[in-house]
């Protein structure tokens, strides 16, 4: 078992990842990846009827996924905490209503929303105190749904990749399949269902490695680590064949996990 000391220096580090992208809001928008459609739909299925159909991007970030939910026709209402990235969003999509917040204290009235959705942010939230606020601001029957775009590593590049570009800070990631939701007595309530979704991500050389540079395990550490590895993750990516020249397709699952929630008795 880990020492108080243990668990208070991992509490401060997932604290300073989770705050860290604001100072890379650019950065995160051009470089991220994007949502594919089906699983947006498949999100939203139980939902989709609804007219209008209003979605809470939670932990919206730059609005990689909010593109999404706007092309499947949904009302998007935005929620993020960092100033910064909230900017790019709102720079990027000026009619989509976009407040501060976070998944703690949503700043919206009760019964207001279908659907709450978020994509590669559900990790960052504190349970305890979000899930009260999703069942006040969902409609009855409305739909929770995370979304997580995680690299392909079954292929054998990429699996490369992945350990080339680790940082002092990395944390291994399960395969998508395996994949749950944090152990949490709240949930236990909810059956949720889960599918996954091929993507890809065109890139380059220049341009992958300027993705992993947006990511929180390379943003928190020194300059010195940061430059080293992303140095080390350029030279990877042109000594490979598949990514030495030119543009290629990053293989990408997307993973997502949906309930359906509803008010205590």
């Amino acid at each position: 078992m880990g020492s108080p000391d243990d668990y208070e220096e991992k509490l401060a580090l997932h604290t300073r990842r989770a705050s860290s992208f604001g100072a890379h809001a650019v950065a995160y928008a051009e470089h991220r990846p994007d949502y594919p459609a089906a699983a947006i739909r498949w999100a939203l299925a139980s939902v989709a009827h609804r007219r209008p159909l209003t979605v809470l991007d939670l932990g919206a970030g730059t609005g990689k996924l909010t593109e999404g939910l706007l092309e499947a026709g949904a009302t998007v209402i935005a929620v993020e905490p960092d100033e910064h990235m909230r900017a790019e969003l709102a720079r990027r999509f000026p009619d989509v209503a976009a407040h501060a917040g976070t998944a703690e204290a949503i700043p919206l009235a009760d019964d207001s929303v279908d659907a709450i959705v978020a994509g590669q942010a559900f990790h960052w939230f504190d349970l305890d105190r979000a899930y009260p606020e999703f069942l006040r601001v969902l409609r009855p029957g409305g739909v929770l749904a995370a979304l997580w775009n995680t690299d392909d590593s079954s292929v054998e590049w990429v699996a490369g990749l992945k350990k080339v570009a680790g940082s002092s800070v990395s944390t291994p990631l399960p395969p998508s399949e395996q994949v749950a939701l944090p152990d949490h007595p709240l949930f236990r309530r909810h059956v949720f269902e889960r599918s996954t979704f091929p993507h890809r991500h065109r890139r380059t050389a220049e341009s992958l490695t300027a993705t992993i540079g947006t990511q929180s395990h390379t943003v928190v550490i020194s300059p010195d680590e940061r430059t080293e590895v992303l140095a080390r993750t350029r030279a990877y990516l042109l000594a490979r064949p598949e990514t030495a020249e030119g543009e290629f397709d990053l293989p990408i699952v997307t993973l997502v996990l949906r309930t359906t929630l509803r008010r205590a008795d």
